[in-house]
């Protein structure tokens, strides 16, 4: 899978209104098929790991930046007074 690919988080956002259902309906429990409870799991395996790639990204990024050196030249201008 790319990392360019648009997530399908459709499982997720099912769950999340099964969840919501079942609290405005005052269910104590909810249920998933094996399916649905595969599709969620991979789902959110796929999430996790885009995450996890994204902020390895950010640290080897954030790494290089930190090793930059930065020169600033202050002259005054020739208006000062």
């Amino acid at each position: 899978m790319s990392t360019n690919e648009p997530l399908n988080t459709i499982p997720i956002q099912q769950y999340l209104q099964q969840v919501k259902t079942a609290d405005a309906s005052n269910h104590r429990e909810i249920r998933l098929s094996i399916g649905q409870a595969k599709s969620l799991a991979l789902t959110l395996g796929i999430v996790m790991s885009r995450l996890e790639g994204d902020l390895e990204k950010l640290v080897v990024s954030g790494a290089a930046q930190q090793n930059e050196i930065i020169e600033v030249k202050l002259d005054g201008g020739s208006d000062w007074k």
